[in-house]
């Protein structure tokens, strides 16, 4: 099947002098450089962000058991990095895109229940650039916060539409976020986040723009359309991982379909670009969030997604600005998702202002082939409380293990007692930088925020179950509570509520007939509200047979019905916000997938 989209030739619109570009000196900035090329216009940005996609998941990186011409096409026509290095999970990388900074200093511990979210005071890329003047729309998976003002509205985007968890339970028709409110997808979601990337360029077109597209595959559950899957239906991978006996053929073969459906809409973007003529004015960059997320062909690189060896942490990075980025240009410094805000910000000629320092570093003169007095640097990944940090040769593991990258790009020969001056010299670094950073990454003790919004919208995932009730799945971020059968039990978030005021209080919840009936309490501080469950609403679970893979992490779907429970006053401040049973009809009281506050105007 071979699924690259045609796309025209697109026609300049705007005079660039390509001298400009290549007479920079080292270091120099590119401050005003668009605006001399441009004239009033400054670039737009269009930043694609796959989820659980290993370095090795294109073809571009001699991945031939599957193809991604259009992803490939970035690194023909622009520029493709060598070493670019992210997190080992999703939320802290894109905590690092985001700010430019290293997500512990940005308060992101993890990737649930609350730990994934970015600290208020952190300024991010997207309020860079609509200070600037630009339209800003992001479209996917968020993953750093749910709640206002956590929400991406509320971290400089105009526009979104997506969720805001780290796993999603269904990819086909699912409920998403459009602007703060629920609304119901339509078809795959990967092509649904697409189409409505595409449509914010289309309103935009006349004005700049940054649009920020998060997808959410090949991240589990593994659901992909059929005409994507049945090419590899019965894949028997000539590449495998470096140890064949972990390899799950039926993860790959779901993955690198899922790949492929991705490289058909990096298609259908770049082909919009071309058909509004935008080509020449866009910056165009893909890369995606942490190693992949099963043992699959990885160029040979130890480790995988939640390591901080090379395959957990090294990501393609490619970049297009057609006309100003030399073709086939190849980076082989260093790099990381710290880099990514600087590096934009250089290229579009806005200044960065009101943000703290800084750990990344414009890679603009990288582009240019010129790379001056670069220098060496270090680069270092935290996951939990395993560092590991990497110089353009080589890596040190958490353990101070030491690898020449260069010589051995497996990591199987500790050098360390062959280079005791380089081994010495990154255990510094590396407790060093712990001793600042690991604090930072300890107990989370922030309140989920209320009342910042209209709505709010507190999931199962925010909360805490008390006594016998469970949750649905191990995973917290797409779950529900379930197995509540005691007045005992209750279920708990911890709020802050940021507005005093009247709320409109709603349940969402499923029950069978014979539970119907039970009387549930809401309670915050020194008020609360009652309501009687029902009526019975007991929907079927979907997803299951969307799946390729068994499902191990995500819960299965079912459509909750919202209960209006009344009317609850909240005072201002932090407390527990507790629902519990007064009184029990049946065997069980309810599933239990989210609260919605309401505020009365």
């Amino acid at each position: 099947m071979n699924n690259t989209v045609k796309r025209p030739v697109s026609r300049r619109t705007l005079l660039w002098s390509g001298a400009a570009f290549g007479a920079m000196q080292p270091g120099a900035r590119l401050d005003g450089l668009c605006a001399q090329a441009a004239g009033p216009r400054r670039p737009n940005i269009v930043i694609i962000l796959a989820d659980d996609q290993g370095w090795g998941d294109l073809s571009v990186h001699g991945n031939t058991n599957l193809s991604t011409p259009n992803i490939d096409s970035l690194a023909r026509d622009g520029a493709m990095f060598d070493r670019f290095y992210v997190c080992a999970v999703c939320a802290p990388t894109r905590a690092e895109f985001l700010t430019g900074r290293y997500h512990a200093r940005g308060g992101v511990r993890g990737v649930s229940t609350g730990a994934e979210r970015l600290n208020l005071d952190e300024k991010t890329i997207a309020q860079t650039f609509k200070a600037a003047g630009y339209s800003t729309g992001a479209f996917g998976k968020w993953h750093n916060g749910s709640q206002s003002p956590y929400h991406p509205n509320d971290r400089g985007f105009d526009e979104y539409y997506g969720f805001t968890y780290g796993h999603w339970g269904l990819y086909f028709d699912p409920e998403l976020d459009h602007n703060g409110r629920l609304v119901r997808g339509k078809g795959y979601i990967t092509d649904d986040l697409t189409n409505h990337a595409i449509d914010f360029i289309s309103s935009n077109r006349d004005r700049p723009f940054f649009c920020y597209v998060p997808l959410n595959t090949p991240h589990s559950p593994m659901q992909v359309p059929e005409k994507y899957f049945e090419k590899f239906a019965r894949l028997e991978p000539k590449l495998r991982a470096t140890n064949p006996e972990q390899e799950e053929v039926p993860m790959t073969r779901a993955a690198l379909a899922m790949c492929e459906n991705i490289d058909w809409n990096v298609g259908r973007v770049l082909k919009k670009l071309d058909d509004l003529r935008l080509s020449e004015d866009t910056i165009v960059l893909y890369f995606s969030d942490n190693g992949p997320n099963s043992w699959r062909w990885n160029g040979g690189m130890k480790g995988r997604k939640g390591s901080v060896e090379e395959g957990g942490v090294r990501a393609p990075l490619l970049m297009r600005w057609t006309g100003r980025i030399p073709k086939a240009t190849r980076v082989t410094r260093i790099s990381g998702a710290i880099d990514l805000l600087p590096t934009l910000t250089d290229l579009a000629g806005i200044p960065v202002s009101g943000t703290k320092a800084l750990d990344g570093k414009s890679l603009a003169q990288l582009l240019t082939g010129k790379v001056g007095d670069w220098g060496d640097r270090m680069i270092f990944s935290l996951q939990g409380k395993r560092i590991s940090v990497r110089t353009q040769q080589y890596r040190m593991d958490p353990a101070g293990a030491l690898f020449d990258m260069v010589a051995d790009p497996g990591q199987t020969r500790d050098v360390a007692a062959a280079r005791p001056e380089v081994a010495t010299k990154l255990r510094d670094a590396v407790e060093t930088w712990g001793k600042e950073m690991l604090p930072l990454v300890g107990p989370d003790d922030r309140p989920f925020t209320a009342g910042y919004s209209a709505l709010t919208l507190l999931p199962a995932r925010d909360g805490v179950a008390v006594g016998g009730i469970e949750r649905s799945t191990s995973a917290p971020n797409c779950s529900y509570f379930t197995n509540w059968t005691r007045k005992e039990d209750r279920i708990t978030w911890d709020v802050e509520v940021g507005r005093a005021g009247e709320y409109q209080a709603e349940l969402y919840y499923t029950c069978g007939a014979a539970d119907a009936g039970s009387t549930v309490e809401l309670s915050f501080l020194d008020e609360a509200i009652e309501a009687k469950v029902g009526p019975a609403h007991d929907p079927p679970m979907i997803g299951k047979s969307f799946d390729r893979v068994e499902r191990r992490g995500e819960s299965y779907w079912k459509e909750f019905k919202p209960l209006a429970m009344g009317t609850i006053r909240l005072r201002k401040g932090r407390g527990k916000l507790t629902l519990r049973a007064v009184a029990i009809a049946g065997k069980e009281v309810a599933d239990v997938r989210r609260i919605a506050l309401t505020r009365k105007a």
